[in-house]
């Protein structure tokens, strides 16, 4: 807890002076420790501000209902089904020692400022304070999209009510996702993988992945050529590339002209486009080397462009992905950072609107900064051009009245900190500047090929833009996603420069070339595509995308290979399940009007009750079934089918329990073979020439290396799912039935199993020897004894070579040090101190400060389960996303005292049951 240093005032005793008034006492809640800090510093000696360290209660597990109501209404979804959807809250075990807490201060509190978000999630969190606390005192709804002092001193003057409303809104998305969670896992769980999980936008999510994947799985590419030269003239003659356009009055077909079927498209093949290519295109550039090229037409037209609206959540999380290399998680951290400690504004908002106190201070510092002429006249305005915008909120910019450069702010942020804001800066100050202004020039040449099949006409364009006045892109430019494109085309705009040509003009030839091209696949999906693409689908809000994002890949439905998104065969059978038997549920446009019906309940023109009920139970009206329904109207599924996808050639990838494998049938009376299918190959990369090569490496005998003269079984070295591995084969035993009248054994014997081991990372699979085999398969190696009795032995696992005695593992160095590291080595490593993984005592990897609650030195150490901050008294890990070079001192006092909020973990067999959700949620905030 943050509070604001203050003199000691014991309220006055009974027969006190009536002179002598009594100190009034103020509590505000916010939701973060630093942003508890922040306001913390800008209120007076009178006001406690306390951090609830976001939602303080939930839906529990249905496992942890009381015994009475298990089998009742709410024992499925901890959520009345049969009745009015009323959710069953508790409070979180980690959260009960912050809400004694909290209702310690408000009884020496004479008012109560709720001052969570103002969104969705925010005036959840404070209606459930406002039902736990239940307070005697006025309570009043603090809001304000930004923290600085003026913006709080506003927010104290103009309180509001609660909005419940914004919590209906809320609590029904809580409650359909359970929903959909708790009836679609289990199937996938039954017919796919146990553990896995299915959600209202993470399913949908997952299907625009897979979708892509399956696209760029049936493209076939189209070869093509194209010409282009390169020719100088004009007054002031200057080189400039001109390409083919038309050949013989023909339009030359470009990568466009195709589809994904690596034919012309339809309309292409209409319009006779002609597809270059290459003999054609080689006779035309050697014609064209030796032909006269001549102006037939040169145009020139004004250039403007105006500047990127201000930042809204969506598209943060993709130009700091663009930019940045930001994912959405760390982006929607970072930025939470900034506008807890009042550097940008609320970082949760769909309204590229800007106030016009900030209008003004971006006009006021572009003035400053780069000169009056690249303010325009009048200010500009935006709207909120995401579909289904909902939040009040302005778009995401510095905070305050006026701006602070990102020189200003270089010594206070850093890393990752920095980066956001400057870009946020940038793109603000951007949004009021002038228009680019500039032209384009287009030349058309014309010359005449003689090549041996005779005369052909040829015309060739070269277009320019030159920018006069850079206007907004003197501060900042808007970046793009990866696009699909051929020959040029769909390429970053450049500035480029064309001599001054006339009509009739004769240019003179430099140099022709031919030049062959390959259609591409559409791209795959990076977090800032992805994110792009759902907005404008209207699916989900901006706010979750980051934790839809990190859904899907925490699931394994999604791998990362460098920015691209690329989906695993785990997703393709979920998706495949849900489209085939739950079809609405990953329907795009589905999701979205449930994200439009969760806006409609936010205004109040819809009742959630009804809503869910339609939702779960059905539409009686329209006749369409409810989830309920749904899921239970389901046929068996055929598992295996669900989990197959064919590649063609005969050739199956089957989703197993261990993962992906192939499995091609056998012909004549053969067995099938199956191979795995490594990690590293993407779906789109398996055709059938590689699943066979795959079948053939990981063939089931293996490649022999010998036999073991010990036992003289056949060793062989072979390909698995996690790499190579060295085996032996074992003798098939006899598998006749047993002499009639010979007595049946009374339990079958357990079958051996062969010794294997896995290749070291020095060694390859095509040279490994018999003899290091069989070194291989001799581990674990004993080592010795030591004076107390203790057997150690050398191993090699799963994280590198080891020690072990008993329980007491310390790791080697080295992969040789498992077959030659003597006793008298052994002991002298165990007679070192014990760190984590028998590692030397290694110094703090980051030094962040003094922490502001325990006056301590935080540093980031590596622990055993990662890295960690750590005053020396209390410990927090990193989040995945907490990067150690990049972490701030802010996020590392964020982290302390998020692990303090928790308090100590107990362990408890038994706990009283909270109680039931208020009937009285309705019930506005007491007014102040």
């Amino acid at each position: 807890m943050y509070r604001q240093p203050r003199e000691i005032r014991p309220r006055p005793a009974a027969h006190a002076s009536k002179d002598v008034m009594p100190t009034s006492r103020k509590l505000v809640i916010v939701e973060s420790p630093a942003k508890a800090r922040t306001i913390g510093g800008y209120l007076g000696p009178d006001f406690d501000v306390e951090a609830s360290v976001g939602h303080i209660r939930d839906l529990p597990q249905p496992s942890e209902l009381p015994a009475d109501m298990k089998k009742g209404p709410y024992g499925k979804f901890a959520v009345d089904v049969e009745g009015d959807f009323d959710p069953y809250y508790v409070v979180d075990p980690d959260k009960k020692k912050k809400v004694a807490e909290l209702k310690r201060l408000l009884k020496d509190s004479d008012e109560l400022y709720l001052a969570t978000d103002e969104d969705r999630e925010g005036e959840a969190i404070a209606w459930h304070l406002l039902d736990v606390l239940k307070p005697k005192v006025p309570v009043k709804r603090m809001v304000f999209h930004e923290i600085t002092k003026e913006a709080i001193t506003r927010a104290l003057e103009h309180t509001r009510e609660l909005d419940t409303r914004l919590v209906d809104a809320q609590e029904t998305r809580r409650i359909l996702d359970r929903l959909v969670g708790y009836e679609v896992s289990p199937l996938l769980w039954r017919k796919i993988k146990p553990g896995i999980s299915a959600g209202r936008v993470q399913s949908v999510a997952t299907r625009m992945v897979v979708e892509r994947e399956r696209e760029r799985m049936s493209f076939r590419s189209a070869s093509y050529w194209d010409v282009r030269g390169v020719f100088t003239g004009g007054t002031e003659p200057r080189p400039f590339e001109a390409r083919l356009v038309t050949l013989d009055g023909k339009k030359v077909a470009t990568g466009r002209d195709f589809g994904d079927d690596g034919a012309l498209t339809a309309s292409a093949a209409r319009a006779g486009v002609l597809h270059l290519e290459q003999a054609t295109a080689t006779a035309v550039a050697a014609a064209l080397e030796d032909a006269q090229a001549r102006v037939v037409s040169m145009e020139t037209k004004p250039y403007t462009r105006r500047p990127a609206a201000p930042f809204t959540t969506s598209t943060l999380q993709q130009e700091a992905s663009r930019k940045l290399r930001m994912s959405a998680r760390e982006t929607m951290r970072t930025a939470q950072g900034l506008y807890e400690n009042g550097y940008i504004t609320y970082m949760r908002t769909d309204s590229s609107a800007l106030s016009g106190q900030a209008i003004a201070a971006a006009r006021r510092q572009a003035g400053e900064l780069y000169g009056a002429e690249y303010v325009p006249d009048k200010p500009r305005t935006y709207g909120k051009a995401a579909k289904g915008a909902q939040e009040a909120h302005e778009a995401i910019r510095p905070a305050g009245d006026s701006f602070r450069t990102p020189a200003q702010v270089a010594n206070q942020l850093t890393g990752s900190q920095f980066r956001l804001y400057e870009l946020i800066w940038k793109r603000t100050v951007a949004s009021q500047m002038a228009d680019a202004r500039g032209s384009t020039a287009t030349v058309r040449l014309a010359a005449t090929a003689a090549t041996a099949e005779g005369d052909r006409r040829a015309e060739l364009t070269a277009s320019g833009t030159v920018i006069t006045f850079r206007g907004f892109m003197a501060a900042y430019e808007e970046g793009r996603d990866a696009e699909r494109y051929e020959a040029g085309e769909g390429r970053d705009e450049k500035e480029t420069r064309l001599p001054v040509l006339a009509e009739g003009d004769l240019v003179e030839t430099d140099r022709v070339s031919a030049e062959g091209h390959e259609t591409t696949p559409p791209p795959r999906y990076t977090e800032a595509s992805l994110v792009k693409a759902l907005e404008e689908r209207g699916i989900g809000r901006p706010s979750t995308y980051a934790a839809t994002i990190s859904v899907i890949t925490d699931r394994g439905y999604v791998d990362r290979r460098g920015q691209a998104l690329v989906p695993t065969w785990l997703a393709f059978s979920v998706v495949r399940l849900l489209e085939e038997n739950l079809p609405r549920l990953v329907d795009y446009d589905f999701t979205a009007e449930m994200e439009s019906d969760l806006d409609r309940i936010a205004t109040g023109s819809e009742e959630r009750v009804d809503w869910l009920a339609r939702f779960y139970r059905g539409d009686t009206a329209t006749e369409r079934p409810g989830l309920k329904n749904l899921v239970e109207g389901l046929g068996d599924i055929d598992a295996r089918a669900v989990n197959s996808i064919d590649i063609g050639e005969g050739i199956t990838v089957r989703v197993g329990r261990y993962g992906p494998y192939l499995e091609v049938a056998g012909t004549d009376g053969e067995e099938g073979r199956r191979a795995s299918v490594p990690d590293d190959v993407a779906p789109d990369e398996l055709t059938p020439a590689k699943a066979r090569e795959l079948l053939e490496r990981q063939a089931d005998d293996g490649r022999e290396l010998g036999t073991d003269p010990a036992t003289g079984h056949t060793i062989i070295a072979k390909n698995g799912r996690f790499g190579p591995y060295v085996t032996e084969v074992l003798p098939e035993e006899d598998a006749s039935a047993p002499a009639e009248g010979a007595k049946k054994p009374a339990r079958k014997k357990a079958a051996a199993k062969p010794r294997t081991a896995s290749l070291l990372k020095s060694m390859q699979l095509e040279t490994v020897s018999l003899d290091d085999a069989l070194r291989l398969m001799s581990l674990p190696r004993v080592v010795g004894t030591d004076p107390e009795g203790q057997e150690i032995t050398a191993q090699n696992g799963r994280y590198g070579p080891y020690l072990k005695r008993g329980t007491d593992s310390r790791t080697l160095e080295s992969e040789e040090q498992v077959f030659d590291i003597t006793l008298a080595e052994a002991l002298a490593i165990y007679a070192q101190p014990k760190t984590r993984r028998g590692a030397t005592a290694k110094p703090p990897l980051r030094e962040l400060g003094e922490d502001p609650v325990s006056s301590r030195p935080v540093v980031v150490k590596d622990g055993r389960f990662g890295p960690y901050v750590t005053d020396g008294e209390t410990n927090a890990t990193l989040r995945k996303d907490d990067d150690v070079e990049t972490i701030t001192p802010e996020r590392g006092f964020e982290l302390l005292a998020e692990k303090r909020a928790k308090g100590p973990v107990k362990k408890t067999t038994t706990r009283k049951a909270p109680a039931k959700r208020a009937t009285t949620r309705k019930t506005p905030a007491k007014k102040g």
